[in-house]
């Protein structure tokens, strides 16, 4: 029968401890030496009047803002209101003016710029359906009073 004493860790190998070593002293060096790993944010070498960041923000804000653009187009090509929620326009719209004024508390000319964009973009997109659907109602009654 083994005792076991409870206020004792169990002890580790020469060996054990050496692994933890080998693991424990380049994990310590490695976050003291962190410092150097900060993200940096030089200047693009492309587009030198940006930094990298605003230059990866502007491409990521291309495809945000232009998710609305599909929705303007059909409707202008359909020319009708048909399959359009304007709620979804109007809501992003009023989200957009918020990161509008959040860009300019940060300074952030991407995110200013494409929100710009997307007001415009859903703004047209609220305006199209509007248009389209006074225009159906009006052809629906005139065509039910003839």
């Amino acid at each position: 029968m083994t005792s076991h004493h409870s206020d004792s860790s169990p002890s580790l190998s020469p060996l054990a401890r050496l692994a933890e070593l080998a693991v424990l002293v380049p994990s310590v060096i490695a976050l003291f030496g962190c410092g150097d790993l900060a993200v940096q944010d030089p200047r693009s070498l492309l587009l030198p009047a940006f930094t990298r960041s605003e230059v990866v923000g502007f491409v990521a804000g291309f495809g945000t803002t232009f998710a609305a653009l599909p929705d303007l187009l059909g409707i202008l090509k359909r020319r009708s209101s048909a399959g359009m929620n304007p709620r979804m326009a109007a809501i992003m719209c009023v989200f957009q003016v918020l990161w509008i004024w959040y860009g300019l508390l940060i300074g952030s000319r991407p995110v200013i710029i494409w929100n710009i964009v997307a007001v415009v973009i859903n703004s047209l997109n609220v305006g199209a359906y509007a248009y389209f659907a006074r225009k159906e109602r009006r052809h629906a009654a005139s065509a039910s009073a003839a």
